[in-house]
């Protein structure tokens, strides 16, 4: 018996991981969407489970922040309030400021002109009608500049809130055009090809900021309402 359990454990996390990865696809594409209640049971029964995955899958996500257990009606897809866009937005900033100084100063010539190239893809893009988004591609440029700072912490915590990130982009993705994800990131690309760590840092953190406060307006006009913009203080001065 004892050979056998171990091996059962490790099926019912990989089978708790992969539905955790599902649930995730389901809210970035709309399928599920905030303030909307995850069934268990109908989860189940779609993949022809248990529900012990699915409750372990939920658990998960709740650590992550993604879903809410709400008394009396159960996990709920958590809805992104003013204060997790900011909390999200001010962790990026530093996060990704301290990357490209360090990744100005350790990326080879080779990666380097491979950004350069890929960002030439996305210019190529822009009059591609099967392509209605750049939100993928200038994901991409950020998440590449995070793996070569070859700062193992920094990536680790990033990672944990790259699908944050993912849901904050979708709200971007309400007003974003191509030309405009293009445009946005010519500087962050001359940044690097300048190899000047302070200026890179600080054209970083301006991109950031532009973000954040998009994100915001684009907020406060779905709801319809007056809310309180949480950490301006942090975010004073307007990019330029």
């Amino acid at each position: 018996m004892q050979p056998t359990e171990p091996k059962i454990l490790l099926q019912k996390k990989s089978m708790s991981h992969e539905l955790v990865e599902l649930i995730k696809r389901k809210i970035l594409s709309g399928e599920l969407n905030p303030g909307e209640r995850i069934v268990e049971i109908k989860l189940a029964k779609e993949y022809g489970i248990s529900q012990s995955p699915v409750r372990e899958a939920i658990r998960h996500l709740s650590g992550e922040g993604i879903v809410t257990i709400v008394p009396s009606k159960g996990p709920v897809v958590k809805k992104m309030e003013a204060a997790d866009i900011f909390e999200i937005y001010s962790l990026r900033s530093s996060l990704e400021a301290l990357a490209i100084h360090l990744t100005t100063q350790h990326a080879s010539d080779e990666e380097i002109r491979e950004l350069v190239e890929f960002y030439g893809q996305m210019g190529d893009w822009l009059h591609d009608e099967t392509k209605p988004t750049l939100l993928k591609e200038s994901l991409h440029l950020h998440q590449s500049i995070i793996q070569l700072s070859r700062h193992s912490r920094l990536i680790q915590v990033y990672e944990s809130i790259s699908f944050q990130i993912q849901l904050v982009n979708r709200i971007l993705g309400m007003t974003s055009t191509k030309q405009k994800e293009y445009n946005d990131h010519r500087e962050l690309i001359e940044a690097l090809v300048a190899r000047d760590p302070a200026s890179a840092e600080q054209i970083m953190r301006r991109h950031i900021q532009r973000s954040y406060q998009e994100c915001m307006e684009v907020l406060r006009k779905n709801e319809a309402s007056e809310r309180r913009e949480i950490g301006t203080s942090w975010f004073a001065e307007d990019p330029k």
